[in-house]
């Protein structure tokens, strides 16, 4: 990730189609490449935003008292920072980047007033529904629970689908507008 973690692959990057105004950092799982999302996000293209798909970290288990890999994520977390960091040198304000990710990417750090939309398939065998649902309940406990938003997939298994895409590009678009320059 960002070039300081030689096992871990470099971002895929999806460029904004003008000037990047913004920008969507999206980790990605196991099993899964960054090329994969951004293909995803081409789809989904905002014209002012960049997109930036690194990995996330490693698990050992799925079961709530399974070990995590702290290092992973910790390592995680200082990858992403300097992600952060460097749009910010872009040109690019850190209130104008949005953190998102996939499976257990999406396990990021929230703030109060951040706004988390949260999507679920009904039928992932992988990470039960249900784990989701307490998920999004945990986090209105954090954070105010008006800007948490669940959405479940019907009959979606662990992976993404155009319906859950377009709502991920809505809620780019309402967190992240174009800029009235642009």
């Amino acid at each position: 990730m960002c070039g300081n973690n030689m096992s871990a692959p470099l971002p895929a990057i999806v460029p904004a189609a003008r000037k990047a105004t913004a920008a969507v950092i999206f980790l990605h799982g196991l099993g899964d490449t960054g090329h994969g999302w951004a293909e995803a996000f081409e789809g989904i293209r905002i014209p002012h935003v960049k997109y930036i798909c690194p990995h996330a970290f490693d698990i050992y288990g799925l079961s709530p008292e399974a070990e995590e890999d702290e290092a992973g994520i910790k390592r995680a977390s200082e990858n992403v920072k300097a992600m952060i960091d460097q749009e910010v040198k872009n040109g690019i304000p850190s209130h104008r980047i949005l953190l998102g990710g996939f499976s257990q990417a999406a396990a990021n750090s929230p703030n109060k007033d951040m706004h988390v939309l949260q999507c679920h398939g009904d039928s992932d065998p992988l990470v039960p529904f249900v784990f989701g649902a307490q998920t999004a309940e945990k986090m209105k406990s954090l954070i105010n629970p008006a800007n948490v938003t669940f959405k479940s997939y019907r009959g979606l298994p662990h992976s993404a689908c155009p319906e859950e895409m377009i709502d991920i590009k809505r809620f780019i678009e309402k967190q992240l507008p174009a800029l009235s320059d642009e």
